[in-house]
Parts: structure tokens; C-alpha cells; sequence
């Protein structure tokens, strides 16, 4: 039976994917790569993810994370078991991106990440949940805690990384993408783009739900995910 790897986005850690291990296959051996925390480039977290995880693997990976992902497929396809792909997306870095990035990394650099941080928890979630102060509270607090270091080199490398979009076509593996109906950050176009780009994409939108599924709706994440990991353990 393969192994699950749930690789965080960008700034998170552990946390990101904490109300989803209590509804995973209790059979299934579950990893929370820390890679991304590591490296510099997404090629090179993808890299580091193959080689300290044995076997064949199932990847589930939230926005960077679903990023580190496609390219660990692309590296070595005949290990992945499977894709989940959360809230993510295929395209490299376009030019008015890198340029708002750029913009982000000075005011880190200038001590003013908390200021960027809670303006884009407003844009993170779906609009009912600007209210919810404590859920944002959480986000901030979540990616804060990576520290400026990380912010500035996570984002330098989503800032060059490499198109995703030439080699999924060759995907063999099933990939569950996964998406909120409300998602600003990597808007629904993305993740239909990738799902039609792979053969065996199972394309799931996630109603009332921004950016972060696994924290604002992880009841709807957890029965998906949950349903689609149940075939590995059915054939175990």
C-alpha cells in the first residue's frame, strides 16, 4: 500500500492538515513533508520529498504544496499513486504576480509582514467567513510563525517556478482535484484547467469555501478525501 504525503502551502506547516488526519484510512502510513521549509526551489522540495519518503506514494498537496506535487510526478511518475490537488495551480508565475510578490517580500523584509499577512487572510477566505475571527486568527498566526526567512524564500521560489502544465497530460495516476467555488487566490480557472489537462482527474468544487479548504471546510474535504483515499485500502 502506498503512502500519504501531505505537503502544506505556503508558510504552513502541520497544522494546515490537522482536522483531516482523524478522517483518513486508519490503514493508510501518513507523512507531513516539511520540505518546502528546507529548499529553495519547488523542484528541489520535490526532490527531497521523493527521496525521504519511501515507495510509492500518494500526494496531497494544498496551493505550493499541490505545486511540489505535479513536479514530484513530473520527476518520477512511476512512484506516484496518486495525486489529491487542493486549491492549486499548473502555471508558472505571471508577470504581475512576480511583481506583487516582489512588492510582499520588501514589506517582510521591512518588518511589516503581519500587516501583509492579515490583509490577505480577508482574501484567503470565502466572504461569509470575515467575521470568523478566530478562524482568521488561526491563519495568521499559522503562517507567522514560519518566520520572515520563510515567507521571503517560499515565495522567491513560487516566483520562478517551473510550468506544470507540458507533463501532466502523461499522468497516469488517479488525481483528485479539489477546489472552493470562491477561491481568489488560485481561482476556479486554474484548478479546471489542470483537471483537463489529466486523464483521470476527478474535478470536485467546494461550495462557499475560498483558499483554504482544509481549514474553512474541512467537513466536505475530510468525506472527499476520505472516499477517494478508501480505493487503496480496498485493494490493499
Amino acid at each position: 500500500m502506498p503512502s500519504l504525503v501531505f505537503l502544506p502551502g505556503l508558510a504552513c506547516d502541520e497544522r494546515l492538515f490537522e482536522a483531516q488526519r482523524p478522517a483518513l484510512p486508519s490503514a493508510l502510513h501518513v507523512q507531513v513533508s516539511d520540505a518546502h521549509a528546507r529548499h529553495d526551489r519547488i523542484e528541489a522540495m520535490a526532490a527531497a520529498v521523493l527521496a525521504e519518503n519511501a515507495g510509492p506514494l500518494i500526494l496531497c498537496g494544498a496551493s505550493m504544496g499541490g505545486m511540489v506535487a505535479m513536479e514530484a510526478a513530473r520527476q518520477d511518475p512511476g512512484r506516484i499513486a496518486g495525486l489529491a490537488l487542493l486549491g492549486t495551480n499548473a502555471r508558472a508565475e505571471t508577470p504581475e504576480m512576480f511583481e506583487l510578490r516582489g512588492s510582499a517580500i520588501e514589506l517582510f523584509e521591512n518588518g511589516e509582514a503581519r500587516d501583509v499577512i492579515e490583509f490577505n487572510a480577508g482574501i484567503a477566505f470565502h466572504p461569509s467567513r470575515v467575521g470568523d475571527t478566530a478562524l482568521l486568527r488561526r491563519y495568521v498566526d499559522l503562517v507567522l510563525d514560519a518566520g520572515v526567512q520563510q515567507l521571503v524564500r517560499q515565495n522567491r521560489a513560487l516566483m520562478v517556478r517551473p510550468d506544470a502544465r507540458p507533463h501532466l497530460p502523461a499522468l497516469r495516476c488517479p488525481v483528485l482535484v479539489m477546489c472552493g467555488d470562491n477561491d481568489r487566490l488560485t481561482p476556479p480557472e486554474c484548478s479546471r484547467e489542470i483537471a483537463a489537462l489529466i486523464p483521470q482527474a476527478e474535478l470536485v468544487w467546494v461550495a462557499q469555501c475560498g483558499h483554504m479548504l482544509t481549514m474553512e471546510r474541512p467537513e466536505v474535504v475530510n468525506a472527499t478525501l476520505g472516499a477517494w483515499l478508501e480505493r487503496w485500502v480496498e485493494t490493499a
